[in-house]
C-alpha cells in the first residue's frame, strides 16, 4: 500500500501562491508565515507588525488553511474594518483557493460571519406597526424614513443576502435600525414565521465545517465575552488590524443609560400588558430627568445618597417592568408571532439597562477608585441628551480569561511596535508572560530613502482651537511645493474646517473635506485628481490607502494625544500612575503613538512611493516624550530645514509632470 503523500509545508503553499498570482518572494513575508506555522504547532501566541508591502494576509492565511485541513478544526480571522473582510472573503481567499487546491487535500473553503445586525431581518419589515421612536419625528423625517425603508423592503424580494453592505446605495444607520435586529432583539429561528428563509441564520450555516471563517472585532468580542458561543468551534484566532482590538472589545462592554430610552422601553411595555409598572418606570424616568441637571459632567466615582436612591429606583423599576412582561402568555408564540417577538426584544433590552445599572451602583459602592473595575460619567449633548455610561477600566483581564486561555491567537497589524517594542499593546490585551513571540517583519520599503520626516520647530505650540496662523502659513506653503497631493490629517473636526475654510481661500487647489460626502467618495476623488487636498480627521489617519503621487505629503497638525477630559482614558492613566507606573506614557502617549504610526504610513503606499510626513508640532522633537513617539513611526528621513523640504516636494512634482 502506498504511503500517504505528505502534507505541503508552509513554503511549498507560499511559492505555489506567489507564483498563480503573479508576485514575488519577499523575505518578510516568509518569515511570517514561518512564524504563523510555528505559533499553531507550538500553541503560542504571536504578536506580529508587518508594514505596508509585507503581503501578511496571504503571511496569516497560507498557515490558517493548512493548519485547518490538517486539524479539522476552523480558524477564525478576525478584522477591525468592513474593507479588509471584503478583501479577504472577494479578493484573497477566492485567488488563494485556487492556487492552492491542488496542492491540498480539499479545496480552500471560507466564509464571512457578521453580527446578526448586519442582516435584514425579514419579520420585522413584514410587521406593519410603526415603531415608538417614530413618534419622535416630525413629518419630513418620516417621509425621508418612510422612503428609505420602501426601497429596502423592496431589495427584499430580490436579494439573496440581505446583507447591508450588498445593498447599493446604501442607507443611514436610523433606517437599517428599522429593518434589522440585534442577536438580543432576535426571537430565534425556532420561533420565527420567516425563521427558515432567515438571512443571518443562512448566514451563519454558510460557516459550518469551512477552513476559514472571517469575521469582525466586535463579533469576536461578543463570542470571547458571552457564554453563549456565535461563532463555529475553534482553536486558533487570527486578529489583524490588532491595534484596534482593545478599542472594539471595549466598546462591546461599554453600556448606556438615557431618559429617551427609558420612556421608550416603558411606552413599549404598556402596550405588552405591564398592568401599570410601565407608569412606575415612566415617573423613575422622569424624576431622573430632572435631577440629572443638577449633576456634574465628567466621571463619577461616587454619588449623593439621593442621587444613589434614584439609580437603584430606576434599576428596581426596570427590573419590575421585566419581570412584568417577559412571561409571554400560552399561545402567543405561535398565534401572535410579532407581539412575542416585540416581548421577546424588549425584555432583552430591559436586561441590558438593568445590567447596565448594576454595574454603576457597584462602582459607587467600592469606595476605593483603585479597586473600581469599571468607570462610569456623564455627558450632555444639545443633540442627543444626557447619557451616564459604563464602560470597562481596563479589557486585558477579560481577554487573558475569555481569548488567551481558550486559543491560539495571531495578533498582526502594520503598527504594533509603540516605542520600539510591542510591550505596550501587550498589557493593554493582557497576553500572559511567557506565553508568547513577537515578530516585526519589517517592509519592503525603504523610508530612509523614500520618505520625509518633517518638524517645523519655528512654530508655536498648538492649541485646542484649531490652526495657528503660523502653522497655516507653513501648510499653504507645503502644499504649494507638492503641488496640491496633500493628506491633512487633524486631531478635531473643527480643526480641519478651519485648515480647509482658509487655505481654500489662498491656495489654487481642490481641498476636500470629509464630512461633504462619504468618505469613499471622497478618497476616490483624491486618489484620481493628483492636485487635490483631503482633510479629514479620525477615518483618514487609519483608512486611506492612496498609493502614486496623489498622496505626495502627508500633514499631521498636532500630536493626536486623547482629549484630557476624555473619562476613560483619564481613569486609566491615573489607574496606571496609582501603581507606580507612568500613566502619561502607559496611556496618553501610546495612544498617540498608534495614531501617528497609522497616520504617517498612509505616505508609502507602494514600492514607488516617494514623499514627506510634516508634524507641525515641535513637542515630537523638543520633548522627552518625542523619542517615544518617532520610534513608533516610518524610520523616515528627518530634518526641521523647511527650505530642503519644499525643494525635495517641488522636485518630485516636477519628476512625475
Amino acid at each position: 500500500m502506498p504511503d500517504a503523500p505528505l502534507s505541503p509545508s508552509t513554503d511549498d503553499l507560499l511559492d505555489a501562491a506567489v507564483s498563480a498570482l503573479g508576485g514575488a518572494r519577499r523575505e518578510g513575508q516568509v518569515r511570517m508565515a514561518q512564524a504563523v506555522t510555528a505559533a499553531m504547532e507550538k500553541e503560542r501566541h504571536l504578536a506580529v507588525q508587518a508594514g505596508t508591502g509585507t503581503g501578511k494576509s496571504l503571511a496569516y492565511l497560507i498557515p490558517a488553511l493548512r493548519h485547518a485541513q490538517a486539524t479539522g478544526n476552523t480558524v477564525i480571522v478576525s478584522t477591525a474594518t468592513i474593507a479588509l473582510q471584503r478583501q479577504l472573503v472577494d479578493r484573497d481567499l477566492p485567488r488563494l483557493a485556487d492556487a492552492l487546491e491542488p496542492l491540498m487535500e480539499h479545496r480552500p473553503t471560507f466564509a464571512i460571519q457578521k453580527g446578526r445586525s448586519n442582516y435584514l431581518c425579514l419579520n420585522k419589515i413584514a410587521r406593519e406597526e410603526p415603531e415608538e421612536q417614530e413618534a419622535l419625528l416630525d413629518e419630513e423625517e418620516l417621509g425621508w424614513l418612510g422612503r428609505h425603508i420602501r426601497r429596502v423592503t423592496d431589495w427584499a424580494q430580490e436579494t439573496e443576502t440581505g446583507d447591508r453592505d450588498d445593498l447599493e446605495p446604501g442607507v443611514p444607520d436610523q433606517v437599517w435600525r428599522h429593518v434589522s435586529v440585534t442577536s438580543n432583539e432576535c426571537i430565534g429561528a425556532n420561533r420565527c414565521p420567516h425563521g427558515e428563509e432567515c438571512f443571518a441564520e443562512l448566514a451563519r450555516q454558510a460557516t459550518r465545517n469551512v477552513d476559514v471563517v472571517v469575521t469582525n472585532h466586535a463579533l469576536l468580542a461578543i463570542d470571547a465575552l458571552s457564554d453563549a458561543p456565535v461563532l463555529p468551534e475553534h482553536e486558533v484566532v487570527i486578529v489583524d488590524e490588532a491595534h484596534e482590538l482593545d478599542g472594539r472589545i471595549t466598546a462591546v462592554a461599554t453600556a448606556h443609560i438615557t431618559g429617551t430610552a427609558l420612556t421608550l422601553a416603558a411606552k413599549r411595555a404598556g402596550k405588552l400588558g405591564a398592568d401599570g409598572q410601565d407608569a412606575k418606570l415612566i415617573d423613575a424616568a422622569d424624576t431622573w430627568d430632572a435631577h440629572v441637571p443638577s449633576l456634574e459632567v465628567g466621571r463619577w466615582t461616587s454619588v449623593d445618597d439621593h442621587t444613589r436612591s434614584l439609580l437603584v429606583a430606576l434599576r428596581d423599576e426596570i427590573w419590575g417592568t421585566r419581570s412584568r412582561i417577559a412571561k409571554a402568555p400560552e399561545g402567543e408564540s405561535a398565534n401572535d408571532p410579532e407581539t412575542f417577538a416585540e416581548r421577546h426584544n424588549l425584555s432583552a433590552h430591559l436586561l441590558e439597562l438593568h445590567d447596565a445599572l448594576v454595574r454603576m451602583l457597584e462602582v459607587f459602592d467600592t469606595s476605593d477608585p483603585s479597586q473600581q473595575s469599571d468607570v462610569v460619567w456623564l455627558t450632555v449633548d444639545e443633540r442627543r441628551g444626557t447619557s451616564l455610561t459604563v464602560a470597562p477600566l481596563s479589557v486585558a483581564g477579560l481577554l487573558h480569561t475569555r481569548l488567551f486561555a481558550e486559543n491560539t491567537v495571531v495578533l498582526t497589524s502594520a503598527t504594533l511596535s509603540v516605542g520600539g517594542n510591542f510591550k505596550a499593546l501587550a498589557a493593554a490585551w493582557g497576553l500572559p508572560k511567557g506565553t508568547w513571540d513577537g515578530l516585526d517583519a519589517g517592509t519592503p520599503f525603504d523610508p530612509q530613502r523614500s520618505g520625509i520626516m518633517y518638524v517645523p520647530t519655528a512654530l508655536p505650540d498648538p492649541g485646542r482651537e484649531g490652526p495657528t496662523p503660523e502653522s497655516l502659513d507653513e501648510m499653504a506653503d507645503l502644499i504649494t511645493a507638492a503641488g496640491g497631493r496633500t493628506l491633512g490629517l487633524f486631531s478635531s473636526r473643527r480643526a480641519a474646517q478651519l485648515a480647509a475654510e482658509k487655505l481654500r481661500a489662498r491656495l489654487p487647489f481642490d481641498i476636500l473635506l470629509q464630512g461633504e460626502d462619504s468618505t469613499g467618495a471622497l478618497v476616490d476623488a483624491f486618489s484620481r485628481n493628483e492636485n487635490t487636498c483631503l482633510f479629514g480627521t479620525l477615518t483618514l489617519w487609519q483608512g486611506v490607502d492612496v498609493p502614486g503621487p496623489s498622496c505626495s505629503l502627508v500633514l499631521i497638525d498636532r500630536i493626536p494625544f486623547p482629549r484630557p477630559d476624555d473619562p476613560l482614558l483619564q481613569a486609566r492613566k491615573e489607574a496606571a500612575d496609582a501603581e507606580g507606573r507612568n500613566g502619561f506614557m502607559e496611556v496618553a502617549a501610546t495612544h498617540a503613538a498608534l495614531l501617528l504610526a497609522q497616520g504617517a504610513g498612509r505616505l508609502l503606499r507602494s514600492v514607488n512611493d516617494r514623499g514627506v510626513v510634516a508634524v507641525l508640532d515641535r513637542r515630537i522633537v523638543t520633548k522627552r516624550y518625542g523619542g517615544f513617539l518617532r520610534a513608533s513611526m516610518p524610520q523616515f528621513w528627518s530634518t526641521t530645514d523647511g527650505e530642503k523640504v519644499r525643494g525635495a516636494l517641488r522636485r518630485l512634482v516636477a519628476a512625475s509632470s
